[in-house]
């Protein structure tokens, strides 16, 4: 028997013992990461069970014609693309056992605590603290643009245990329960009109030190788990032909004739054919992930994802004319996600703005491929050797 038979298997077995209409969605969900169908590359008691991470589409395609939940991954994305491979890779035995599973099936929803006013292309800047008191670390400092901090119970937070040495060497990675006191989290509305993002103050949090991930001081390298995750969370998702962007304005070309110009169609040709070539390039990333961790090259999908967004909705804007300018609500709201598909053009615009900046912003991701991908020389950085203390600010 191959594993794909023997993941049949196992698959009918839990749909046979939790059959989808009968059962509700959680005890679903539950039951699923416990026979280690959740994400079947990861241990096995963890949700998976050790197998190819391409064998993942043999469990999907059961459970999907069987009509089976899935754990509204969109809405959780943070926690699975970037909080469950850094904890699956420096958590302890504890900390895997206590997290992934509310993780997965979304019980508990999490945050990315990185980015502050004066450190976000210059993360490791941060000024953030943690001092150590006995067995906890008191934090205290400002984080910004954070995701899903008004819905998120744990946060994934960096933040500077040494001002002493230079500020690569002297950051600390922990687990932050978002509903400990101390911790405040303010609604930050943006251009949309909504308050996707927030800032969230920190005043004298104890974490304990049992929710540290990775060795003192070690941070930085753990972060760089998280963010190669989430550039390829960001821009490596696997979609049809015409998924994303390019799908509303396609369709609305094809509806409205009368909208069509010799000029706006050159330029849609020209952005239909770069945006597949992008969907191809993270399809092929995405096989690429099956044989190990994500490494610098989801850097580049992100910048192609941020640039393409911009293009093509900046050309739905001209593409609609007068109507182009109407924008459909400008309603102070807290949306738990984005939804870039399911709103008008004008929304589509001024959402895209952002892509340019967030997860990463393009100007640092263009020095991430050009010295890790394509090996040129690095930028001189006179602030590696000082330490964190005596750095401008």
């Amino acid at each position: 028997m191959t594993d794909a038979d023997e993941l049949r298997r196992r698959t009918r077995e839990l749909l046979a013992a939790h059959p989808p209409a009968d059962t509700e969605r959680l005890d679903f969900l539950r039951a699923r990461f416990d026979a280690g169908l959740a994400w079947v590359h990861f241990p096995e008691g963890l949700g998976g069970l050790g197998l190819p991470r391409s064998l993942q589409v043999v469990v999907d395609a059961e459970l999907t014609a069987a009509g089976a939940p899935d754990n509204d991954p969109r809405r959780i994305g943070i926690g699975l693309g970037m909080a469950a491979p850094t904890i699956l890779q420096y958590g302890t035995e504890e900390q895997k056992a206590r997290f992934l599973r509310p993780l997965w099936t979304g019980e508990e929803v999490w945050c990315q605590l990185f980015s502050e006013p004066g450190a976000g292309s210059d993360l490791a800047a941060l000024g953030t603290r943690a001092v150590r008191e006995g067995d906890d670390w008191v934090v205290n400092g400002q984080k910004v643009w954070t995701s899903s901090a008004h819905v998120a119970r744990w946060a994934i937070l960096i933040a500077r245990t040494d001002p002493d040495v230079p500020k690569h060497r002297g950051i600390t990675y922990f687990v932050c329960d978002m509903t400990d006191p101390g911790v405040e989290v303010r609604p930050l509305r943006q251009i949309t009109g909504e308050a996707e993002f927030n800032e969230v103050f920190l005043t004298d949090v104890r974490i304990p030190d049992s929710r540290r991930l990775g060795e003192v001081g070690d941070g930085w390298r753990v972060a760089q788990t998280t963010l190669n995750n989430e550039r390829v969370a960001i821009g490596g998702r696997r979609l049809p032909r015409e998924g994303g962007m390019i799908g509303p304005v396609a369709g609305t070309w094809r509806e409205r004739p009368d909208l069509r110009t010799h000029d706006l169609h050159q330029r849609l040709m020209k952005l239909w054919v770069e945006a597949e070539v992008a969907r191809l390039t993270g399809e092929r990333l995405s096989q690429q992930l099956v044989a190990g961790q994500p490494g610098p090259e989801g850097a580049g999908m992100k910048l192609a994802f941020a640039r393409l967004n911009q293009e093509i909705s900046g050309l739905e804007v001209e593409l609609c004319g007068e109507e182009g300018l109407l924008y459909d609500d400008w309603t102070m709201r807290r949306p738990e996600l984005v939804d870039f598909t399911g709103r008008d053009a004008g929304y589509r615009y001024l959402r895209s703005k952002g892509n340019s900046i967030e997860g990463g912003t393009s100007e640092v991701l263009l020095n991430i491929v050009a010295e890790r991908v394509l090996g040129l020389p690095a930028e001189p950085r006179t602030d590696k050797d000082v330490a964190w203390k005596d750095l401008a600010r």
